[in-house]
């Protein structure tokens, strides 16, 4: 179900690039041949590892210190508990695939870089109270990928980051029980 999901946003995102004459979503229209240099494709991918693990390291700090993370810690674990690895490996690569090339590659560039962001936090939105710094670290997220692969000119380190954060998270959160 989640694959069919994100696959269907994945398509919708190479639908609109495809729309407005740049299919390929992944790299910003109009870049120059210097632009896409081997080296220069290597700095997005260890970039958005850098940042993907720093955002990792965050949540573990916020999780362990503040009372509202291990409420929101445990509201997820009770969600995702039962994953497997490769569940849990498949459903990082797919969202951080499919929401980059969605809201970074598609949208950002009709909207731009603050409505994508909180177009994305709207999808991270749940009505309960509990969830509402979900949904606000989600524009925070949006917005600092928006700059990042405006910045570059590809989708390499927003989805590196977004694949790491999700799978080092979801591993974390759905094996380790905390108490509030």
């Amino acid at each position: 179900m989640i694959c069919v999901f994100y696959g269907a946003l994945l398509a919708a995102a190479v639908g609109i690039g495809a729309l407005r004459g740049h299919a390929n979503v992944f790299v910003s229209a109009g870049l120059s041949r210097a632009e896409t240099t081997p080296t220069r494709l290597l700095v997005g991918p260890l970039l958005g590892l850098v940042i993907g693990l720093a955002a990792v390291f965050t949540t573990r700090v916020m999780t362990h210190r503040l009372q509202w993370a291990r409420v929101l810690h445990q509201e997820f674990h009770a969600l995702v508990q039962g994953l497997e690895a490769g569940e849990i490996f498949l459903l990082a690569l797919t969202s951080s695939v499919a929401e980059e090339a969605f809201f970074r590659g598609a949208l950002q560039p009709l909207i731009g870089v603050v409505p994508q962001a909180a177009l994305f936090a709207a999808m991270h939105f749940k009505p309960r109270k509990r969830f509402y710094p979900w949904t606000a670290m989600s524009l925070i997220v949006g917005l600092g990928f928006g700059f990042l692969s405006t910045w570059l000119g590809n989708l390499a380190a927003p989805i590196v980051a977004h694949f790491t954060i999700n799978l080092l998270n979801l591993g974390y959160i759905s094996r380790t029980e905390l108490r509030t």
